[in-house]
């Protein structure tokens, strides 16, 4: 049984995730921002903690993190206003990362997206640049950090029922249900040989687990 702590407890793949963990055993802290999802949050097996990452610094999130074995990063934005994306995307993911090694917890998931990377190649005109930089710089943050760490990079997400099969060979977007990246941060978490990797993923034709050991 592991003590997690989600970012972003209320988004749609949390509350898919939460479920998951909480009929495993695992003890599920999901920190909102709106006190109003925290009824939600309850119904999908979580507790819920209302905090602001936005505004906490490293060793509040360092206080908040403390006692778990594992963090997952689905937080954001939600695109819109750039500023408040990379205080979002980036800053406050970069101070759970700091925070996590303060506190000593070194799992670390971030539920990142397929074509992140340094070189993702929006075009700065694109209102999406603004997420792909800060969600590049993020992961590469991770990756450098002493965290044990997992990116992962599903494609478009669908609300599609959970297949439990992926693709992680493929070398192109395509799509990917939120159930089934609910059920990836799941096994992610319980397979230790996803850690210091980053698995792009598709919908496919192979089970979870057996993708993921790939």
């Amino acid at each position: 049984m592991a003590r997690i702590i989600l970012f972003g407890g209320h988004g749609k793949i949390a509350l898919l995730t939460e479920p998951l963990l909480a009929e495993r055993g695992d003890t599920v802290t999901a920190v909102i921002r709106n006190p109003d999802h925290a009824e939600d949050v309850r119904a999908a097996g979580a507790d819920p903690l209302v905090a602001d990452v936005e505004q906490l610094d490293t060793a509040e999130l360092s206080r908040l993190i403390e006692g778990h074995d594992a963090v997952v990063w689905s937080a954001g934005a939600g695109g819109g206003d750039p500023r408040r994306t990379r205080a979002v995307d980036h800053d406050a993911a970069v101070r759970t990362m700091d925070a996590a090694e303060q506190a000593g917890v070194r799992r670390y998931i971030m539920v990142s997206y397929f074509r992140s990377s340094p070189d993702h190649g929006v075009n700065p005109e694109n209102s999406f640049h603004a997420y792909a930089e800060a969600k590049a710089a993020a992961d590469e943050h991770l990756r450098a950090s002493g965290l044990d760490w997992t990116v992962l990079g599903p494609s478009t997400l669908t609300l599609e029922e959970p297949s439990g099969r992926i693709d992680t060979a493929a070398s192109e977007s395509s799509s990917v249900s939120r159930a089934n990246v609910a059920r990836v941060i799941a096994a992610t978490l319980a397979d230790d040989g996803t850690i210091r990797r980053t698995i792009r993923f598709n919908d496919g034709d192979t089970p979870i687990e057996e993708a993921l050991r790939a």
